[in-house]
């Protein structure tokens, strides 16, 4: 039976450091617009949507860096509620990433991403990126790029959890399963594996992804122009093997374009069947509403098959020391214990 989802990734271009929030979220609502007049069902923001990528700064000032995150309930603060007003108002759930400043003395921060139900007018799900990459200190060059995650955020605490959003399809048993992942998150086969022993069916995934850092990556020996070619193809190709690894659609969206008209980011974002298959892709490095009409009914044979079934292999060995539950199939849900996770530099 026909489960079809009309999905866009919502690419936005160059934001730099002193663009405001007022600025920043007129373009995202008018990308949201463009998006439900195609009618768009889910929209997917990048990560870090309201600002700038600031981990790339080194920011000694406690009040500066207390401005990038983001606190309370993000679809009622009144610097980022217009978006949540707007979506349901045209009636489209989004999933956007941002810095996360949890209340309270000591507030702990994570880079997180939230799934916005349009129907309900409330968060469905969040989640907290588990792979940081970077360093906690600058480099020594001073001209070297810099990605300073683990400076900034903790590990994310929240696990790789999938979760049904029943107010894209009629019939609840037909509600897909979503999960969510963070820009480096993408680049780990054990990010996607957990969320497909839960049947996930699209992965949502915003990034911010540097062309060119020497420093970051250890290599000197690619020109910038081959160093953005490498990370464009690097970025498709996690995408597109771990969609058809785990028989699920993805969707990206990227922040891209030259920050500060210094720092430059890729573009790419795009949709991927569960075949590995590019559906649909960014055209440029500015705004763009990359949108993709798919089937979720067409590949329900591939997630039964020893592909990614549980059920039919021995993960359930493999993985017992790792996974607790069952899957959203069965009304459960497997989470990854956070404190097995390793992030990486």
């Amino acid at each position: 039976m026909p489960r079809t989802l009309r999905i866009a990734a919502a690419q936005m271009g160059a934001t730099n450091r002193t663009d405001t929030r007022p600025h920043t979220l007129s373009r995202m609502i008018s990308l949201l617009d463009h998006a439900a007049s195609l009618g768009t069902q889910l929209i997917v923001y990048p990560e870090l949507a309201f600002t700038t990528f600031f981990p790339r700064y080194l920011i000694h000032d406690p009040t500066e860096l207390e401005s990038w995150y983001e606190r309370g309930d993000i679809t009622k603060n009144e610097e980022t509620k217009a978006l949540f007003d707007r979506a349901r108002e045209v009636g489209v759930d989004v999933c956007v990433g941002f810095g996360e400043s949890e209340e309270g003395p000591g507030g702990k921060h994570f880079n997180t991403c939230v799934y916005y139900c349009a129907k309900t007018g409330s968060i469905l799900a969040k989640y907290r990126k588990i792979h940081l990459p970077g360093t906690v200190e600058p480099f020594d060059d001073p001209k070297a790029i810099n990605q300073l995650e683990k400076r900034y955020f903790l590990p994310g605490d929240l696990g790789f959890e999938a979760f049904r959003a029943p107010s894209l399809l009629t019939e609840e048993e037909a509600a897909p399963i979503m999960g969510m992942l963070i820009c480096n998150d993408r680049r780990w086969s054990e990010s996607w594996r957990v969320l497909g022993l839960q049947g996930v069916e699209v992965v949502l995934c915003g990034y911010n992804t540097p062309s060119y850092a020497p420093h970051l990556w250890g290599r000197f020996d690619l020109s910038p122009t081959e160093s953005a070619s490498l990370a464009l193809f690097q970025h498709k190709l996690s995408m597109q093997a771990h969609s058809y690894t785990n028989a699920c659609y993805s969707v990206s969206a990227a922040r891209a374009g030259l920050d500060d008209g210094e720092f430059h980011l890729i573009g790419g974002s795009c949709v991927v069947d569960p075949e590995g298959r590019i559906v649909a892709e960014a055209k440029g490095e500015g705004d763009e509403v990359v949108f993709a009409e798919v089937d979720l009914g067409v590949y329900g044979g591939c997630r039964t098959s020893s592909r990614v079934n549980p059920s039919s292999s021995s993960s359930s060995t493999l993985y017992g020391c790792t996974f607790r539950s069952q899957c959203p199939r069965q009304k459960k849900i497997i989470i990854i214990a956070s404190s097995n996770i390793v992030s990486s530099s």
